[in-house]
């Protein structure tokens, strides 16, 4: 059905790529080290999750914990190497000091890039200006994505936020999607379907063991499920 809403994933290695497919997910975001919250993965951890599953990976481009991009060689080198070793989609996003996004960062690690498809992080909800960061960044190749709870706290309090953006779709700086994360329960999926929303994504609520246990089939086959209703 062509109105299928996106399932996005967090997977850290190879059995949860397997479980995660298995249970309806249609993307994947790779990363490693869920106490920092996500960084980027081993090139070897890359190329067994390509060799488990057949659905897109969204390859995380980060090295250090917070929104700073820190040591920005580290990252270009670090992007390199992954697209050498067959990456096609990232995620990334960076802040300065003052909330406002680090363009010079965000634009010699797309350079990198040349092309890919990537995704806008939850950076968006710790900046000091959600409409200025995406008419920032309107015009940078490949942005397509944008994944944000509408706020530093979680959907819970970001629906309002999120609702008033999905209204400004295709506007300037409003045409990437929106992929809610962060704090997303069951219950706020109606909604934010409701209001076009159309992507979402999952981390801690696909783990009923927490991030210590592995990605569950089941957990993830009941958010497919309840997408798709």
């Amino acid at each position: 059905m062509s109105n299928r809403a996106v399932l996005e994933v967090i997977a850290l290695d190879a059995e949860d790529a397997v479980a995660a497919q298995a249970g309806g997910a249609d993307r994947l975001e790779l990363v490693t080290d869920m106490a920092a919250d996500g960084l980027t993965p081993s090139r070897e951890a890359f190329g067994r999750i390509r060799s488990a599953v057949g659905i897109p990976l969204r390859v995380m481009l980060r090295v250090a914990d917070g929104f700073a991009a820190g040591d920005i060689e580290v990252l270009v080198a670090k992007a390199h190497e992954m697209r050498a070793e067959g990456a096609e989609e990232f995620v990334l996003g960076f802040l300065d000091e003052y909330g406002h996004v680090d363009l010079v960062s965000v634009e010699r690690l797309i350079a990198e890039l040349d092309g890919c498809r990537w995704t806008f992080h939850r950076a968006i909800d710790r900046a000091a200006d959600r409409d200025a960061l995406r008419k920032h960044l309107a015009d940078l190749p490949g942005l397509d994505a944008y994944l944000t709870a509408g706020a530093a706290t979680g959907v819970d309090d970001g629906i309002p936020t999120l609702l008033a953006e999905a209204g400004r779709s295709g506007q300037p700086g409003y045409e990437p999607q929106i992929m809610v994360g962060g704090g997303l329960l069951l219950h706020h999926l109606p909604q934010l379907r409701e209001a076009g929303i159309d992507a979402f994504h999952i981390g801690g609520a696909a783990r009923p063991g927490g991030w210590t246990g592995p990605v569950d089939e089941a957990a993830v086959r009941e958010w497919r499920t309840a997408l798709d209703r």
